[in-house]
């Protein structure tokens, strides 16, 4: 199956990292990424920005679309077996339904150096186009897998020795603990936060304090913040 994505750095760090490239469309010469076409072995077509809208579906490729293999998906043993530090890290994500905030996401992940994301199969933003323009390259980078249920899911992280901590306002100071443990940050959704089956399932939950008068934070903006927090404790100053 194949896609089309786009966006320059998109198109870069796919080529960078040797992903299967069908087709590069531009809206213009674009010396770098011709470039790198060359060095891959990719055919690159110049059209017009009107074919490059009707090929992605968003007047905002910045001039680039690639036709790719789809996004590969991961099992959660594959990101279990893989971990980055002495302690796991997974970011699991509770029907986040906005691809802007699932982009988002993929990237703060990616430089906390988290093991992967896991969402679930429905009622989640899965892999577009989408959200691999504003994951500015990390949709290539994080390993994603999508469950059936999140719930199961969880009681099997937690049997391999995975503490799980949920994101939401009635909860303890998330600057109260250590994260010197296996942690599975959940991150709810946009709207309802995180389900009631799911937090059952936390060890821990954990609030970010508020003193303006705005309630909440973005979703992905909280995950950012939590996930900055838990590398913070866990990496000692250089």
């Amino acid at each position: 199956m194949a896609q089309y994505v786009y966006g320059r750095h998109v198109a870069k760090r796919a080529l960078k990292d040797r992903k299967k490239i069908f087709n590069i469309y531009l809206a213009g010469h674009d010396q770098e990424i011709e470039e790198l076409a060359r060095n891959n072995h990719v055919k690159v077509t110049i059209c017009d920005k009107k074919t490059l809208k009707k090929k992605c579906g968003s007047d905002k490729h910045q001039g680039v679309v690639i036709e790719i293999e789809d996004y590969k998906l991961y099992s959660v043993d594959d990101i279990v077996q893989n971990k980055k530090d002495k302690h796991g890290f997974i970011i699991m994500l509770d029907e986040m339904e906005d691809p802007h905030n699932l982009g988002a996401v993929l990237r703060t992940a990616d430089a906390v150096g988290a093991d992967g994301v896991i969402f679930k199969k429905t009622h989640n933003a899965g892999l577009t186009p989408t959200v691999a323009k504003i994951s500015v390259g990390a949709i290539e980078t994080v390993k994603c897998a999508a469950v059936t249920n999140l719930t199961k899911t969880l009681q099997d992280l937690k049997k391999q020795g995975y503490w799980v901590l949920g994101a939401d306002m009635d909860g303890q100071d998330y600057r109260s603990l250590d994260y010197d443990f296996d942690a599975v940050l959940v991150i709810g959704n946009e709207g309802k936060g995180i389900s009631r089956l799911v937090e059952k399932q936390c060890d821990y939950i954990v609030s970010l304090p508020m003193k303006g008068k705005i309630s909440s934070l973005n979703a992905s903006v909280s995950a950012g913040i939590l996930m900055y927090e838990i590398m913070s404790k866990r990496t000692p100053i250089q």
